[in-house]
């Protein structure tokens, strides 16, 4: 199964460092926020990636270029024409595809752009700047379980973000883009999506959070799998540091390999 990644906004909530690459390729602990979703994925199983890239896309394709280089220990001998010999080469079991979906796409323009590298299949969505503990296998179970086209994390949260009112058996009665929270329960990502959602999408204006996610609720299509544990986006320099903070203490709870 494939696991779409969205990474290809501005990351303009984080312009200290997204004014010199994409907010996805932002480091926790010396690696890009983006390789530590895909480790999580992976943990549970799921190793083709489809990144929507956009905005400086050039670097998540020269850092993924150069990725078993600059994880193994390499020697580089100019006494014999320039010779480079790896040792202990070090990269992931991962098949990656790296789309430039348009510098100023929306989220639902940037799935749309990635259908033909995804057919009549189901697949898995998240957002390239958050991290969580959520069990992927049981999300995954669940979204079978009911058949609907569908399936969100929902998580409670004290944010901006969509804020989702959520009716008996996790079905989704209302979604509201960007208000305040208080404590209600929000979209955390981290869903699985039927190729149906394709035909909710219209073109690179979509914006996935707004008018396909409403129009799933109308019809009763979105459900919501619950998430208790951890979940923590990454909007701004202190977000980055709290994660910084914990992966240097050994307590990430992410952190599942």
């Amino acid at each position: 199964m494939k696991v779409v990644i969205l990474a290809g906004g501005l990351g303009t909530r984080i312009a200290e460092e997204s004014r010199y690459k994409p907010k996805p390729m932002v480091e926790i602990g010396g690696m890009p926020i983006l390789w530590h979703i895909m480790k999580e994925y992976f943990h549970y199983g799921f190793d083709d990636f489809i990144i929507c890239a956009g905005y400086k896309q050039q670097v998540i394709k020269e850092w993924f270029s150069n990725y078993f280089l600059n994880t193994s220990d390499v020697t580089f001998d100019f006494t014999k024409g320039n010779q480079m010999v790896i040792h202990q080469q070090r990269a992931e079991p991962w098949r990656v595809t790296i789309v430039d979906t348009g510098l100023n796409t929306m989220t639902g323009g940037r799935i749309k752009r990635v259908q033909p590298y995804i057919g009549q299949e189901t697949f898995m969505m998240t957002y390239g700047d958050g991290v969580c503990d959520v069990d992927i296998g049981a999300l995954l179970d669940f979204h079978r379980s009911h058949h609907k086209i569908a399936t969100l994390t929902a998580v409670l949260q004290k944010q901006q973000k969509g804020v989702l009112d959520i009716g008996k058996m996790g079905a989704v009665k209302s979604f509201r883009e960007k208000q305040v929270a208080d404590g209600a329960a929000i979209n955390a990502g981290y869903m699985v999506l039927e190729p149906e959602i394709f035909n909710y999408l219209d073109g690179d204006e979509t914006v996935f959070e707004t008018t396909p996610l409403e129009k799933l609720v109308e019809e009763g299509q979105l459900m919501s799998y619950r998430h208790t544990g951890f979940w923590q986006c990454m909007d701004s320099i202190r977000e980055k540091q709290l994660l910084e903070e914990l992966w240097e203490a050994g307590k990430a709870p992410w952190k599942n390999w």
